[in-house]
């Protein structure tokens, strides 16, 4: 039994069949989670050396090195019970997606600095960081992650192989547990 259905196994009903019935999107949030600790690694290493004066780059260098391991992981994890493409164009439009989810995520970003001028009268580095987590990670990343959620489900990964009955997998679940 692998750790995410040990854990579902725990989780009491009426609340563990709403687990099971959103799956995709739980996963889908624990790969975002993932790649959102990644993408705010690189992106603060950068902003805070080599890119200082350029934020903007930072995020979307780091939204495009965190885009490749969300691929890898939304792929053979989150949603690799989907697919109905062949594997280059479910990548391209992945990728096309994540892209489209990685300026959105910058917008917020550029917008402060490029129309607000918001480095420009800040000072503190505490400032500017706290002001970067909240438009890149919070703001920016809310819109992206709506968009690609619904675009991936409905342009990359389109179909559902076989059907998933919620009540058969808990009782698959709770057998495999030993548990009544």
């Amino acid at each position: 039994m692998s750790f995410v259905d040990g854990v579902v196994t725990r989780i009491p009903q009426p609340f563990r069949a709403l687990a099971l019935r959103h799956r995709e999107l739980i996963k889908f949030a624990i790969v975002g989670g993932t790649t959102m600790v990644f993408d705010l690694a690189i992106f603060y290493t950068l902003s805070l050396t080599i890119l200082e004066e350029k934020p903007t780059v930072a995020k979307v260098l780091s939204g495009v090195l965190a885009t490749v391991l969300s691929y890898i992981l939304n792929r053979e994890w989150a949603f690799k019970n989907r697919g109905g493409r062949e594997r280059h164009h479910e990548a391209l439009l992945f990728f096309t997606i994540s892209g489209i989810g990685v300026l959105l995520a910058a917008a917020p970003l550029w917008i402060a600095n490029n129309i607000f001028d918001i480095r420009a009268g800040t000072e503190s580095l505490t400032t500017l960081v706290v002001v970067d987590f909240v438009l890149n990670y919070i703001i920016g990343n809310l819109l992206q992650m709506v968009f690609r959620f619904w675009a991936l489900r409905r342009f990359a990964f389109p179909e559902e192989y076989g059907t998933f009955d919620t009540e058969d997998a808990a009782d698959e679940l709770e057998e495999e547990a030993g548990r009544p």
